[in-house]
């Protein structure tokens, strides 16, 4: 059984971290009016205290000096988190297409509280740019953990040369026993920046390079 989440364990991942700007972490409540306004529909769900204490949420927002079409590239590929995904060490589609149903299996790296998870890919909208998968197996303690990430040009981007992309990305999971809230979200929360962090530099490269689709 994969320890319990522990402010030593959330340490330990934040010396991972990657450098970059720019990450906003959020919780309940609509999170805190981070969600730009742009998606905020496709990351809202009963707030956690309406399901008892069990549960918690919170969204990451991260921006990406790259236009929406090279991000959303990386992101819409299910079958390969680990183009960007950096604590993911393998990943393999056991059923489906790479469209709505998909399951896939990942296996992470070692120091983690976990293994592998099972997850199925529950929204892929090319026109919204919306992903969405939820957790439905494997070794770890992430129970009923769903993940909604969105695409969206800034509004700020000044011109075409210097496009700039917002990646949202939000998720809602129970609390495992022997933890509080504020143990999970911690763990979590700094999963998923490190995540966004590196698709943004993954994006990034692309750009440069001049391999957006």
């Amino acid at each position: 059984m994969p320890a319990p989440y522990s402010a030593a364990a959330a340490q330990q991942l934040q010396q991972h971290r990657p450098l970059a700007a720019a990450v906003t972490g959020s919780r309940c409540g609509e999170h805190d009016g981070t969600v730009p306004a742009e998606v905020a529909q496709h990351h809202s769900h009963p707030p956690s205290s309406s399901a008892g204490p069990w549960r918690c949420c919170s969204a990451v927002v991260q921006r990406v000096r790259a236009p929406t079409s090279a991000v959303w590239s990386v992101v819409r590929r299910f079958g390969e988190p680990q183009a960007y995904k950096s604590f993911v060490r393998s990943c393999a589609v056991v059923d489906g297409d790479g469209g709505v149903g998909t399951l896939r299996e990942v296996r992470v790296v070692s120091g983690l509280p976990a293994a592998s998870s099972r997850e199925r890919l529950e929204v892929l909208d090319d026109d919204r740019r919306v992903l969405s998968f939820r957790v439905v197996g494997g070794e770890h303690r992430l129970r009923n953990y769903r993940s909604v990430t969105t695409v969206h040009p800034s509004s700020s981007s000044s011109s075409p040369a210097e496009e700039e992309t917002v990646v949202v990305e939000s998720y809602v999971v129970e609390v495992p026993a022997g933890n509080t809230a504020e143990d999970t979200r911690t763990f979590v929360d700094t999963i998923v920046k490190c995540n966004l962090l590196s698709l943004a530099r993954t994006a990034e490269k692309l750009s440069a390079a001049g391999r957006c689709p």
